[in-house]
């Protein structure tokens, strides 16, 4: 029989790359990492690990028994997610996981969450953008990943989750006040292909989304400035230095905000594993996320 505390071990390794970074996340020693894994291999009768160098890394088999590893510790997620709904309490702790200009928004959840339980439920928040926060859901460091995606790119989630939507709304141009499109009820994307743009960075699924509707419209915007804050786009458009695409999250005064014609739509949802649910304390906090 393999132990499932050995296993926990193999998984940490396969997802963190070194025995160092597994022993952090699982909060032991790298040599206590080792000897597990030692041991573990003395149950599966075969080796799991070997060294690259200075490094210890998973075998052909040690990758084939992670993969069933993360199946049997979705399974074992799900069943402390049954039980802990068998409770009537409402308490315990939850972490969540949450792009910029959504973590903004947290305080209100926090105050509703305070107010109607007091200290019982414990919220941790966590700023990452959906490309950590999905790993780290499905790694079991955070248990509520609010992640965006666009109509024009879907977002895939990580098997054994289930997304559960907040809201939707439009994706705008951001203009500055005295922009004579400001009149317009709309505006066609194709009449700012000379226009300076104001840019998410490069690595951000905001910035890839820019460059897909821009294309559309048959350019590809020039690029003023690069910044990751939609607060900081929009300042930048009000002094005039460009234009943007941003959510209407990213109201601010003086810059006006106009729907595109080709439209572009931001759904936010929030992403939790499998059954996790029903935990009071999970219910809770998703249920105070759906009044935002």
């Amino acid at each position: 029989m393999l132990d499932v505390r050995r296993l926990r071990l193999l998984h940490a390794l396969s997802v963190h790359g070194t025995v160092t970074a597994a022993a952090e996340a699982l909060h032991v020693t790298s040599p206590a990492v080792s000897q597990q894994l030692a041991a573990l291999e003395r149950e599966a009768g075969v080796a799991l690990v070997e060294r690259d160098g200075r490094k210890l890394v998973l075998t052909r088999a040690g990758h084939v028994l992670a993969a069933h590893t993360q199946l049997v510790l979705d399974q074992l997620a799900a069943a402390e997610a049954d039980l802990a709904s068998l409770r009537t309490s409402v308490s315990g702790v939850v972490r969540v996981g949450a792009f910029a200009s959504v973590a903004l928004l947290l305080p209100r959840v926090i105050q509703v969450l305070r107010s109607a339980h007091g200290s019982d439920v414990e919220l941790f928040v966590h700023e990452m953008e959906p490309e950590a926060s999905l790993p780290a859901l499905r790694r079991g460091d955070i248990d509520i990943a609010v992640i965006h995606s666009y109509n024009i790119m879907p977002r895939s989630l990580p098997t054994s989750c289930e997304a559960f939507e907040l809201f939707v709304e439009p994706v705008n141009v951001a203009l500055p006040l005295s922009d004579p499109l400001v009149q317009q009820d709309s505006v066609d994307l194709s009449v700012l292909a000379e226009r300076p743009w104001i840019m998410p960075r490069t690595d951000a699924s905001c910035h890839e989304l820019t460059q897909r509707a821009c294309g559309a419209a048959g350019f590809v915007p020039r690029a003023q400035a690069y910044c990751d804050d939609f607060g900081v786009m929009c300042g930048l458009v009000e002094a005039g230095l460009g234009v943007a695409l941003v959510p209407s999250v990213a109201r601010r005064p003086g810059v006006a905000l106009r729907p595109l014609k080709q439209q572009v739509f931001r759904t936010v949802s929030a992403v939790v594993r499998h059954r996790a649910d029903g935990q009071p304390a999970v219910r809770a906090v998703l249920e105070q996320l759906r009044q935002v």
